[in-house]
């Protein structure tokens, strides 16, 4: 049982979280929705303890009738994976280890995760899986624990359509009283016995009916915003090749891509789909620099790319993380980090790269106030925004997104797509999310490394309703 009365979190005079009220019944779902900074986090974060740094907390929360809840009773699975994974420790080994400690066993958590068990499986480092992977990954951990109580923040956040699918199958069948913080409205509606709708910290409507009868205009702007698109490609600027693929083959412990071909005309927006492990993250990051491939040729505007990538070549192709949170120094102002692409990559004298900075982050919904606070008192979706603003700096040719608009709610993606898409760029966004294949006038399919590219953006939406245990 969880019950929060009147729920207040401050820091520095400025309430992140104002008044909340809910409760939630053992083995139901509580689902908080709204805009990235809402206080979905902070609310979710509160009912294990944990606070930003200097916040104070006013109100009532019990868990069981207890706070603090007792040791384990409430597991966090995180919206960014690689927060919570050990780099250094191969996933066998910390996966035992949780099961003797809590007596469960590895072979059942990695099947209700949709996740192999097999030797060589387990003998990776969580770096050497996909971002989807990874939070199938953090899930098992939590179910070796069996905790009674789940904060599930974004838990499909990186998912293809048909692991998001089985994912949520696991989430409802699972013996625990849930809240889950969300912009994925689909997974809302197929789990959620109760949904609280929250902006500026306010939970403005509440009720077990609010995405299907929404109330107030702010909801009903959520779920209007949030209905599957139908795509409009228009067509690219020029037929004539910008970035060029030639014979691409990668590899971490073992083959991820094979022998990959791929012509991308200037002015292209072309979206990268596949299930979770495809090889999408790996090509991207082969394009951009970041992981040196076994073979093959990467060409942009008729010069082949060296190995040992220039700063000017790193300004052309510049690439936006899924995990945002991972690219930017906790205790360090978010501003400070994102004006460093002028200055390191345009040769900016600070001041000039600090208003250019500015300005940019203004046009993604980021104030000067939000901007100069320590990045880790950011969510998520800012996080995701100032992450972007920092790439757009570089004035890149070729924009790379991967997984860029998880963390936003719906009327915020709309919004920076819109101005994404409106810009003289080169794109390829790496997504699963049907609204953003929607602006595509491509669709690149990737299948166990290998390609299959359409003429047409389409991509199957989510279920949107969850089968029950």
């Amino acid at each position: 049982m969880i019950e929060v009365t009147d729920l207040r979190i401050t820091l520095q005079g400025r309430a992140l979280v104002d008044g909340v009220s809910f409760t939630a019944a053992p083995g139901q779902t509580v689902a908080l929705v709204g805009e990235s900074g809402s206080g979905k986090t902070t609310t979710g974060l509160a009912l294990l303890g944990e606070l930003p740094r200097g916040a104070r907390m006013d109100g009532d929360v019990r868990i069981g009738g207890r706070w603090p809840p007792p040791r384990g009773a409430v597991a966090y699975l995180p919206q960014h994976p690689s927060s919570v994974l050990n780099p250094v420790r191969r996933i066998g080994s910390v996966l035992h280890e949780l099961a003797r400690l809590h007596g469960t066993s590895v072979r059942t958590a990695l099947t209700d995760a949709r996740l192999p068990g097999d030797e060589e499986f387990l003998r990776r480092f969580p770096h050497q899986l996909s971002g989807g992977q990874q939070q199938r990954l953090v899930l098992a951990q939590i179910l070796l624990s069996a905790p009674s109580t789940l904060v599930a923040d974004e838990p499909t956040t990186g998912q293809d359509p048909r692991t998001r699918d089985e994912l949520a199958e696991t989430l409802a069948a699972l013996p625990v009283t849930t809240v889950l913080l969300s912009h994925d409205l689909d997974l809302v509606r197929g789990l959620a016995d109760h949904v609280v709708v929250l902006r500026e910290g306010k939970a403005v409507e509440a009720g077990p009916d609010v995405l299907t009868r929404p109330r107030g205009d702010y909801a009903r702007a959520l779920v209007e915003a949030a209905r599957p698109a139908r795509p409009s490609p228009s067509p690219p600027a020029s037929g004539l090749p910008f970035l060029e693929v030639r014979g691409l083959t990668a590899a971490h412990r073992r083959p991820v891509l094979h022998d990959v071909d791929l012509s991308v005309p200037r002015g292209d927006r072309l979206a990268v789909v596949g299930r979770s492990g495809s090889g999408k993250t790996t090509l991207a990051r082969c394009l951009a620099g970041l992981h040196l491939p076994r073979t093959g040729t990467i060409t942009l505007d008729g010069r082949v790319l060296p190995a040992r990538r220039t700063r000017r070549d790193l300004s052309r192709i510049q690439y936006v993380f899924q995990d945002s949170r991972a690219t930017f120094a906790p205790a360090r102002p978010v501003l400070d980090q994102v004006l460093r692409t002028a200055v390191r990559l345009r040769a900016l004298p600070p001041p000039a790269a600090r208003a250019e900075a500015l300005e940019t982050l203004a046009g993604m919904g980021l104030d000067e106030r939000t901007v100069r606070r320590p990045s880790r008192t950011l969510s998520g979706g800012e996080l995701q925004r100032a992450a972007l603003a920092r790439a757009l700096l570089a004035r890149p040719d070729v924009l790379i997104c991967d997984e860029v608009t998880s963390a936003l709610d719906p009327l915020t993606r709309a919004e920076i797509l819109d101005l994404l898409t409106g810009r003289p760029l080169t794109l390829l966004l790496i997504t699963h999310d049907p609204a953003v294949v929607a602006r595509a006038t491509r669709v690149l399919t990737l299948s166990d490394g290998r390609l299959d590219l359409s003429g047409a953006a389409s991509h199957r939406a989510p279920a949107t309703r969850v089968p029950g245990p």
